[in-house]
């Protein structure tokens, strides 16, 4: 499949890829290599999921959730020549801050990256008495400068979008509360300067009895198309031996993103393979991150496993625009 049209973005010929298995009907598949990122690639961890990805001089860079073996959270960045293989560093980010009283750094976990203007932005689950939104960025993914944080707790899942709207910086977050939330609904707020956030509106709340009916979160950075921002976003079940994560997808007006044009009633992707089961938390696919080819449509999603390892699944963006809106709720 060929779309020159779809996607607004730049080529990126290098993606990482894999065609559908004759054998499957599925809009979205699995890396055959999968799980791509094992839990113990470095030597300090317990575990290396919820993790994010972008192109970087040619080849491939990533922010790492990275639990060690005292069940400490971290953020540890990478190197990749091929999306697949990496190299991570051993030890956390030592972010760069102004201000010791935001430096303090409790813990970061589900790390996004985001490229807008002429750096990257990583945005984080940080630890500022009790969960909220970090903002920091760099431009070699070896300095990393620390800003303020998006929010007040608490708050998760703070994801970018890629370029400024109606002149202002825009980010899709979740609030929550101290513990496992068994509840959340997808914000959208504004920034003229990435430091005060304002302009909230809702986006989505959980729908119906099925596999988004706990809570939603947004996932990697919305992709921006010529049928609106495509959002790929989780959802939470809560069954009867706890939380269930899986994955689908949306479509956001490009003006005014808090109003969704079409969300699809099923999921793309749920813990079915052993690693997406079994691990240090059973039944979670949790995406953070989808590289994109507007050359040809092509998408590569990241996604967290069972919040132990890190897989890859594929699908083209025409397919996955075309199936939320012919699945879409009501």
């Amino acid at each position: 499949m060929n779309d020159t049209s779809l996607v607004k973005g730049n080529a990126l010929p290098n993606i990482p890829w894999q065609d559908r298995p004759d054998d499957c009907s599925d809009v979205v598949w699995r890396s055959e290599d999968n799980p791509i990122i094992p839990r113990d690639l470095i030597p300090r961890s317990n575990s290396i999921f919820n993790s994010a990805v972008v192109p970087f001089e040619g080849a491939f860079a990533g922010i790492f959730r990275c639990d060690d073996k005292a069940r400490y959270m971290r953020l540890h960045s990478g190197l990749s020549a091929d999306g697949i293989h990496w190299t991570i560093d051993p030890d956390p980010i030592q972010f760069v801050c102004d201000d010791d009283e935001i430096g303090a750094f409790d813990y970061g976990y589900d790390p996004r990256v985001c490229w807008i203007e002429d750096r990257y932005y990583v945005t984080w689950c940080n630890g500022y008495h009790g969960p909220t939104i970090g903002v920091a960025y760099t431009n070699d993914f070896a300095t990393f400068h620390q800003l303020e944080n998006a929010f007040l707790p608490y708050n998760r899942n703070g994801v970018l979008f890629p370029r400024k709207i109606g002149g202002r910086y825009a980010m899709l977050s979740r609030p929550s509360d101290t513990g496992h939330t068994a509840f959340g609904d997808i914000f959208y707020s504004e920034s003229p300067d990435l430091c005060f956030w304002g302009r909230h509106r809702h986006v989505m709340a959980p729908y119906g009895p099925g596999w988004q009916s706990t809570k939603v979160g947004a996932g990697p950075t919305p992709i921006e198309t010529t049928e609106g921002w495509l959002l790929i976003y989780h959802g939470v079940l809560t069954s009867c031996n706890g939380f269930v994560y899986s994955m689908s997808a949306a479509l956001l007006d490009l003006d005014q993103p808090w109003n969704v044009i079409a969300r699809a009633e099923p999921y793309l992707l749920s813990p079915q393979r052993l690693y997406e089961c079994a691990g240090d938390v059973p039944n979670v696919v949790f995406p953070c991150a989808a590289l994109c080819d507007a050359a040809t449509g092509r998408l590569a999603i990241y996604y967290g496993a069972a919040d132990t390892v890190t897989g890859l699944a594929f699908a083209h963006a025409q397919e996955v625009v075309d199936w939320v809106k012919d699945n879409a709720i009501g």
